[in-house]
């Protein structure tokens, strides 16, 4: 018709050669196809041929080799150490009952003589060649297996489940290209994101970069590098996991990072790079590297959390601030305050009134309803001067902005606090941080609330270890307490003052960065 556009070139575009996802979805497709013609050739290599391919990729990267050249061989190979190392090499792990009469009979001896090797060879302890761990990293893992059972096994579970295969799935390689060159891979529960995560860390490895793999808590830090090691040990690779300076000593993290792959939460790798350049020296660093980052839950921490600051503090005080008087003063204000927050409290209660009358005014469909509603409104407003005027008998000692949790204290609630105080001025010699400390307490009081914003839990004193009350910041989006951390510039004192437990020293912030800007230093 005249005058209108009508997009028909688009679908028909569209219907030709695909929308651009399908074309996306075609591109990969046809690399899984490659890489699925090279099957047969990697079951015939050895475990120690298996080992020797990083080496190779290396060299062929070194002499100009493109990462489209490497892939389609790399997570072959990657696909075939998955299978090998975190499925069929169970068959010796005691705790799931493999049936050896269930092998070929040619193979039942074979079977036989490898199991003893696995049972006289002693679990392996976490040391720096086998990084990591909290647990002893079983046999089974390390011992030579005979390349013909692998094919056995493979006869005998041809589908790829747990516990005797782990051979990843075409849609599963399509989600580690993806991560590979730097995008989002959309993957829902139970599809396999621990097999996706180390087949792009393996490509990237081979290309002599390092890959921190970021996780949501420190217990996926662990189980999902425990779970992973037979599989980056069999490629020649090894994989560490780093936790919270309570849990590892800094020589322990050192180690970690020296890792080929590192497991590890946002909020440790982000740390760990602020302690870092709070080290005098370059050799005492322990991160270094922030080449390929692998990041779970990443529209939570690159959108939702991406201007969440982390935070290192340091002592702020070499005196001990007054923090009790700044409480006392805060508890004298606060009670000679009350009135004129109440009748305040009835002028805000009539300014919405007022605000809600226009509303339903202006949205009224049937107009018979407007005259009550005028009349109604007529009256909020004819008594919101006497509201006002009642108000303003009373004096305002501080002022509250619940949405930005700050308060400040007015000229006669300083006027006030002085006189109680028996201090002529806040603003001269050492009296000068009464006001903060005032203002600080005031918040403690009118806008931290107790069971939402913080708990009262016992802690260890960092002095004596015993159980102490302390305060204990409630994380406003998860829910969860953070043990260990505190508010800065005497907030945290002054709510230590209100709920009457004993007072940590103040501190003050000396190295911060947002999630989003440490993300940003990551070359992919």
């Amino acid at each position: 018709m005249p005058g209108y556009d009508i997009p028909i070139v688009g679908p028909i575009l569209n219907k030709i050669i695909g929308t651009r996802n399908e074309r996306w979805v075609k591109k990969y497709m046809q690399k899984v196809a490659a890489i699925n013609a090279l099957e047969t050739q990697m079951r015939k290599l050895t475990d120690q041929q298996i080992k020797d391919k990083l080496e190779e990729f290396r060299k062929r990267h070194d002499n100009g080799a493109t990462s489209d050249e490497l892939l389609v061989e790399a997570f072959a190979v990657a696909r075939e150490a998955m299978d090998r190392n975190v499925g069929i090499r169970n068959i010796f792990n005691p705790k799931f009952n493999f049936d050896p009469n269930r092998l070929p009979a040619n193979l039942q001896e074979t079977y036989r003589r490898t199991m003893e090797t696995v049972s006289t060879t002693e679990p392996r302890p976490p040391t720096e060649e086998f990084q990591g761990g909290t647990e002893m990293i079983p046999p089974h893992v390390f011992v030579d297996v005979p390349h013909e059972l692998y094919d056995a096994v493979r006869d005998l579970y041809p589908d790829s489940k747990p516990p005797f295969r782990a051979r990843p799935f075409d849609v599963q390689l399509i989600g580690a290209m993806v991560l590979y060159q730097g995008k989002i891979a959309e993957m829902r529960t139970g599809e396999g994101k621990t097999i996706v995560g180390p087949l792009a860390c393996y490509l990237a490895c081979a290309e002599r970069m390092q890959v921190h793999v970021v996780t949501v808590n420190d217990y996926l830090v662990q189980r999902d590098r425990d779970w992973t090691f037979p599989f980056f040990h069999g490629l020649g690779l090894t994989v560490g996991a780093i936790h919270p300076q309570h849990l590892q000593n800094e020589e322990d993290k050192r180690v970690m990072y020296k890792c080929d792959v590192v497991y590890g939460t946002t909020a440790e790798f982000g740390f760990d790079y602020l302690r870092d350049n709070m080290k005098p020296v370059l050799e005492q660093q322990v991160q270094r590297k922030r080449h390929f980052a692998i990041v779970d839950e990443v529209d939570s921490t690159l959108i939702d959390e991406a201007r969440t600051p982390l935070i290192i503090s340091g002592l702020a005080h070499e005196d001990e601030p007054r923090y009790e008087l700044g409480d006392r003063l805060a508890r004298h204000l606060i009670e000679k305050h009350r009135p004129w927050a109440q009748a305040d409290e009835r002028v805000q209660e009539c300014i919405s009134r007022i605000k809600g009358l226009e509303g339903d005014i202006r949205q009224a469909a049937d107009k018979s309803k407007i005259p009550p509603l005028q009349k109604q409104l007529d009256e909020a407003k004819k008594a919101l001067p006497n509201l006002e005027a009642e108000r303003n008998q009373y004096v305002q000692y501080y002022e509250v902005k619940l949405e930005r949790k700050s308060a400040h204290v007015t000229h006669d609630g300083i006027a006030e606090a002085q006189r109680v105080a028996g201090i002529g001025s806040f603003f001269v010699g050492e009296n000068i941080d009464m006001p903060h400390l005032l203002e600080q307490s005031i918040r403690a009081h009118s806008v931290y609330q107790l069971d939402r914003d913080y708990v009262v839990a016992e802690q260890p004193d960092q002095q004596t270890g015993r159980p102490t009350p302390s305060i204990v910041i409630v994380d406003v989006n998860t829910g969860r307490p953070m043990v260990g951390r505190q508010w800065s510039d005497g907030l945290h004192q002054a709510v230590e003052c209100k709920e009457r437990v004993p007072i940590k020293q103040e501190t003050q912030t000396v190295a911060t960065i947002t999630i989003q800007n440490y993300f940003k230093m990551y070359k992919k």
